[in-house]
Parts: C-alpha cells; structure tokens; sequence
C-alpha cells in the first residue's frame, strides 16, 4: 500500500508537470476595461514562444503557450500590457478575459511616409532633403550598412566591427533567448505583421529584453544613421539588430 500511495503520488506530480511545461492552445477575449466591449484586430504575442495571434470581431483569441508564459497584447490608441499565463488558465482551458485601457488623448495611427508630396513642382522641390545616408555592401555579407558619412569606405566599415561587438556583447552575453526570438520572430507571419505597423518601439523593446536606448546604440554601433532609427518600423529594427548581430559573427569567425 505505501508503495502503492507513493507511485499515484509520483504519477500525479509527472501530470502536473506535463501541464505546466507542455505548450497547449489557449483562448482569450480581449475587451475595452471601462466599456467591456470586444476589441477587434488587437495584437496578441507569446513574448516566450514569439508566436502571435490577432483578436477577431468578437475580441476572441487563441494562440499557443504554457505556464507563465507572457502574452503581450497591444493595440493602437490603447495602453500595451502584458498578461501571464496562470496554471488555472491552462487547466481550465477557460476563455480569459483580457483587459485594456484606452490611452488618454489617443491619436489615430499615424504612417510616416518618407515623402509627403503635394504634386506641385515648386513645392515638393524644397519637401525633397538630400539624404545623405549610404549603404555599403560588404563581400561575403548579405547587408549592407548604412553610414552618415559618404566618404567612408567598406575598410572603415569593417573597422567598426569593435564598436557593434562591445555593444552586442554587452546586450546579448546574458540575454541567449533574445538571441533566438531573433531568429524565431521570421516564423511567425502574425508577430512580423504587427511589428510593421509599430514605430513606437514598445513591442521591440517587449520582445528583444532591451530599452530603447540600448537599440539606439546598437544600431548607431551598426552604423545605421539617425534617420533610420528614428523613422523604422519596428520590424525594420529588428531585422536589422538581426542583420548586424549575424554578420558580427560572420566577421568574428573569420577572424
């Protein structure tokens, strides 16, 4: 009988595991907090896993996560947040209710274009600024990289290899998993999607671990000018962290 109590013992702490670490499909709704209205179209990602979901007309959801696991939810005018994954929610299979504040004085989504043109010769002329960025291409890199100065060479660029390994090495030496939602955030077409419609760089930031002033200096390390930085969308830079941090290594490894 002891033997017996402590085998059924052992068999219930295995399940209990399996269902914290065992990736399942859940469901949630989200709604406006004041209001309790479904909220369409709003962002849904597993900042664990990098997989995305996005609500429909009902608010509803479903996307794939395990025990504290982080959902990040964000939609335009309203203030992001982020939501774990309770043991209860992946026990129960229960439809979640998740909800979120509109921001205060919200604007309408704003798209920057990069010119504006009226049409009109006279005007669009002085709308037009030299852009003096350049993109060198390196042999034996699938990027280019982008420098203020138009003088540089592809040499100097090289050179320049220390500043981005002190910045990188410093960002990612104990943030490993970062690293991985770079590569991961290619798989999922929903995560991606959101990302090109973002330019406030919260969701890089919730995604990459690292406050915007870390990504600044990553990419300025880069040699991406300030134009880039400022006016990217969000999937532009990360692509281009992941651009820069894969080539580091490519030059690394032949050194």
């Amino acid at each position: 009988m002891k033997y017996f109590v402590v085998f059924l013992f052992s068999l219930c702490s295995t399940v209990l595991f399996a269902q914290e670490t065992e990736e399942i499909s859940i469901t949630g709704t989200v709604v406006d907090e004041f209001t309790l209205l479904p909220i369409a179209n709003a962002n849904v990602i597993n900042l664990n896993n990098i997989k995305g979901s996005i609500t429909k007309q009902n608010g509803k959801f479903e996307i794939s996560a395990k025990t504290n696991d982080t959902l990040y939810v964000s939609f335009i005018g309203y203030q992001s947040i982020k939501v774990r994954v309770s043991a209860d929610w992946i026990k129960n299979k229960e439809d979640f209710k998740i909800k979120i504040v509109e921001r205060s004085n919200a604007l309408d989504e704003l798209i920057i274009h990069r010119y504006q043109l009226t049409g009109i010769l006279e005007v669009d002329h002085k709308l037009l600024t030299i852009n003096e960025n350049r993109r060198y291409n390196i042999s034996g890199l699938p990027y280019g990289y982008e420098a203020n100065d138009g003088s540089k060479l592809a040499s100097s660029i090289l050179g320049s290899f220390s500043n981005p390994a002190d910045a990188l090495q410093n960002a990612f030496s104990r943030r490993g998993k970062e690293i991985n939602k770079l590569k991961k955030i290619k798989e999922d077409d929903n995560v991606r999607n959101s990302l090109a419609t973002k330019y406030d760089r919260e969701t890089a930031v919730a995604l990459l671990g690292l406050s915007i002033k870390e990504i600044q200096e990553i990419l300025q390390r880069c040699e991406y000018s300030k134009t880039f930085i400022e006016t990217a969308t969000d999937l532009q830079i990360i692509d281009a962290i992941k651009g820069c941090y894969e080539d580091y290594r490519f030059v690394e490894k032949k050194k």
